[in-house]
C-alpha cells in the first residue's frame, strides 16, 4: 500500500510539472528565438559525459542542471570546480564552481556559479574602427541556488533558484528563473529510478545601458540631447525533462546504469539521449567509464542542423577513496562534438565528503 501511495504521489506531482509546462511549449519555428541559451550547457564533466541523460539518476551537486531532485543523495559534503574550453576556442572559457552541503537528515542546499569569459576584445565604433579604445570583456554568469528534500525513501524533489547575468561594455541584462524537479525510486535495490524537471522558467529579459543611448544635435536651438533607443525583450529557453534509468549491479564492484531521456524543448528541436554509465572499484580507487549519444531531427544532414551540440559524448571519471568513511577525491574528464567547431573538452575535481 504505501508503494501504491508513494506512485500515485509521484504521478501528481509529474502531472502538475507537465501540464504547467505546456504553457511554455514551442515548436521548431521558434529555433533561434531565445535568449541566454547558456541555460542550456551543462559545465558540468559527469553528467554531460552520459549526453545529459541522467534526468533520473544524476546525483549531487550536477544534479543542479540536470534534475535538482539528484541534489537530494548529497552525502555531507561535496565540492566541485570544472573547466571548459569553449567551441575550440582559445579566447572563450566555460567554469563552473559549487558546494552542495546536507542540512538535515532529508534535505540539502547548494551553491553554484557557472561563468562564460569571452575574453579581451577591442572596442571598436564607426569612427575609430580599428579599435584604438581600448578594450572589454564580455561575460555570462548564473549563480544558482538549490534546495532538495526527500519526501520518503522513494520520493525526491527539490528547486533551483537562479540569476542570469549578461553584460558587454556598456549594456548589460540581468533575469532570474527557476527549476523544479522530481524522481522516483523503486526495485528491490533502488535500481529503477524516473525523473522529471522543469527548467529555465521565468520572465522574460531586457538589455539596458548606455550603449542605446546616443548624442544628437538639435539643429532649430543648436543644443544637445540625448536619445535613448529601448531594447527588445527575448523569452528564456524553458524546457522539461523526462527520464529513466535501470541499475545492472553486477556485485559489490561493479555496475552498470542505463539511462534514457527526452528534452521537450521551447525554442529548439526536440532532443532524445542515451546514455551508458559504467563504475567499478579496484583498491579503494573508484573509476568510472561514460558514453552518450543526443539525436534531435535533422542532425545527419548538415543543413538541417539546428544545433552543434548533439552527437557522441564521451568522459571517465577516478575518485580516491580515502579515510574510514571513504571520502573521495576525484577528477573527471568529458568531451562533446560540436559539429563543425570540432570536439569540447571539459577538465575537472570533486571532493566528497561523507
Amino acid at each position: 500500500m504505501k508503494s501504491i501511495n508513494n506512485i500515485i504521489r509521484c504521478t501528481a506531482l509529474a502531472g502538475v510539472v507537465m501540464s504547467y509546462s505546456s504553457v511554455f511549449a514551442g515548436n521548431e519555428d521558434r529555433v533561434g528565438s531565445a535568449g541566454a541559451t547558456q541555460l542550456l550547457v551543462n559545465p558540468w564533466a559527469r553528467s554531460l559525459a552520459i549526453g545529459d541523460a541522467g534526468v533520473s539518476h544524476v546525483n549531487g551537486l550536477e544534479a543542479t542542471f540536470t534534475n535538482i531532485a539528484g541534489l537530494a543523495f548529497t552525502d555531507k559534503t561535496q565540492i566541485k570546480f570544472n573547466r571548459t574550453n569553449w567551441m575550440g576556442s582559445a579566447g572563450i572559457a566555460l567554469n563552473a564552481a559549487g558546494v552542495a552541503q546536507r542540512i538535515s537528515a532529508s534535505s540539502v542546499i547548494a551553491v553554484s556559479i557557472q561563468s562564460m569569459n569571452f575574453g579581451d576584445n577591442l572596442i571598436t565604433t564607426v569612427d575609430l574602427p580599428d579599435g584604438n579604445q581600448g578594450t572589454f570583456s564580455p561575460r555570462m554568469n548564473i549563480f544558482n541556488v538549490g534546495f532538495a528534500h526527500s519526501f520518503s525513501s522513494s520520493i525526491y524533489g527539490g528547486v533551483n533558484f537562479k540569476v542570469i547575468s549578461e553584460s558587454i561594455s556598456n549594456l548589460r541584462a540581468t533575469g532570474v528563473a527557476f527549476d523544479a524537479g522530481i524522481r522516483y525510486v523503486t526495485g528491490e535495490q533502488d535500481q529503477i529510478k524516473f525523473g522529471i524537471a522543469l527548467k529555465n522558467v521565468g520572465p522574460v529579459m531586457k538589455y539596458k545601458g548606455d550603449g542605446l543611448s546616443d548624442q544628437v544635435n538639435i539643429l532649430a536651438t543648436g543644443g544637445i540631447a540625448t536619445l535613448e533607443q529601448r531594447s527588445a525583450t527575448y523569452e528564456l529557453p524553458s524546457l522539461l525533462n523526462i527520464g529513466g534509468s535501470y541499475d545492472f549491479n553486477m556485485n559489490e564492484k561493479n555496475k552498470l546504469i542505463l539511462s534514457a531521456a527526452f528534452t521537450a524543448n521551447s525554442f529548439q528541436k526536440d532532443q532524445y539521449r542515451l546514455g551508458l554509465d559504467y563504475g567499478m572499484t579496484l583498491n579503494r580507487v573508484a573509476f568510472n567509464i561514460r558514453a552518450g549519444y543526443i539525436a534531435e531531427k535533422g542532425i545527419f544532414k548538415t543543413e538541417n542542423r539546428s544545433n552543434a551540440l548533439t552527437g557522441l559524448t564521451a568522459g571517465f571519471s577516478a575518485d580516491a577513496l580515502v579515510g574510514k568513511n571513504k571520502s573521495a577525491l576525484g577528477l573527471e574528464y568529458a568531451m562533446r562534438l560540436a559539429g563543425v567547431f570540432g570536439v569540447i573538452h571539459t577538465f575537472g575535481a570533486t571532493i566528497s565528503i561523507k
